[in-house]
């Protein structure tokens, strides 16, 4: 296979944008496909007028030195930067000050900004909701339910999306792989997010909560590159996410503000909620990546790499690296 491979990543999450970046630099012809209006997979943030909070991924740590020199790019870019927030964990006996063992980062000025800098490099389509993989003389075919079927042919597919989503695309074509992200179970988690006036006098920034329905409360306007009112992020726990999944956005909202108010917040009527179905996985696994070379199919995603952002731009690292043991054409280069 020539260096112009023809490469489509499905997912312009973390790890699918790791992973284009890769190939791309070692001289793949790569296309990223999302069904959103722009790259960030969970790393999220909602915005509307005048106001805006991340909504899916909190922060990120930084400990693989290959991440650690990511993130000191992302820093040089002014796309991330350090969070000094006042910390603290809550459980049945109150609140407890907390000092965290190793540094914490966010985007700047939100979550999405690292996926956004690192999508203006790639070609990129959003709006975009891959339905069905087909294969034809020339290689894979991409069939959309916005576009119908794509024009263009694809020696790989790589598909960097939460596991029961890439074994519903891969069942018909190749049931092994399928197979192997079917036994991977995902939880969903509710993100409820809430706006003030004036400050909420709590006497942290963030806080794990380990009692009640949450398992997490942000002051998310503390977070560097913000602008704009008091807002505040709070996380279903998994067990109570997962049982609560289908109530509706005004139910669980409900819920976990009360929740908040019961920590010693205030209430608000200025309240939006958000179901992840796919927030984070129960299954540990540590394969890194999926790759069937053979189909010229693989898989990527923080599910594969012990969760968490740095797992998600791991994995697809760990995924180009498979791509470029079968395809020695590729020069070996990483971002």
């Amino acid at each position: 296979m020539s260096p112009s491979l023809r490469v489509a990543v499905v997912g312009a999450g973390l790890s699918g944008l790791s992973c284009a970046h890769s190939l791309q630099s070692a001289g793949a012809q790569v296309q990223v496909f999302d069904k959103s209006r722009g790259p960030s997979g969970r790393m999220s943030t909602r915005r509307g007028e005048g106001w805006q909070c991340d909504h899916g991924a909190q922060y990120f740590t930084a400990r693989a030195p290959a991440f650690r020199a990511e993130v000191m790019r992302w820093r040089e870019a002014g796309v991330a930067a350090p969070w000094d927030a006042r910390w603290a964990v809550v459980d049945s006996d109150g609140v407890h000050a907390h000092t965290p063992s190793v540094e914490r980062f966010v985007g700047t000025p939100r979550m999405t900004s690292p996926a956004a800098w690192l999508g203006s490099q790639l070609k990129l389509h959003v709006g975009h909701t891959v339905d069905a993989l087909l294969s034809d003389a020339q290689g894979w075919r991409l069939h959309t339910l916005e576009q119908g079927e794509l024009a263009s042919p694809f020696d790989l597919v790589l598909l960097a999306m939460p596991a029961p989503q890439a074994a519903a695309l891969l069942q018909p074509v190749a049931p092994e792989l399928a197979g192997q992200a079917h036994h991977t179970v995902m939880r969903g988690s509710w993100a409820v997010m809430l706006r003030f006036d004036a400050p909420v006098p709590l006497p942290f920034d963030a806080a794990f909560v380990n009692t009640g329905p949450m398992r997490w409360v942000a002051r998310d306007s503390s977070k560097p590159g913000r602008a704009g009112p008091e807002t505040w992020l709070l996380h279903g726990s998994p067990e109570w996410s997962e049982d609560h999944i289908e109530d509706t956005p005004d139910a669980a909202a409900a819920t976990l503000a009360e929740a908040f108010v019961a920590l010693g917040g205030v209430s608000t009527p200025t309240v939006s909620a958000h179901r992840w179905r796919y927030a984070d996985t129960a299954t540990e696994r540590a394969e890194g990546s999926l790759w069937q070379a053979d189909k010229g199919l693989g898989l990527c995603g923080d599910w594969l790499h012990g969760g968490k952002v740095e797992g998600a731009w791991l994995s697809g690292q760990a995924l180009a690296k498979a791509v470029m043991a079968t395809h020695p054409l590729l020069q070996r280069a990483s971002i």
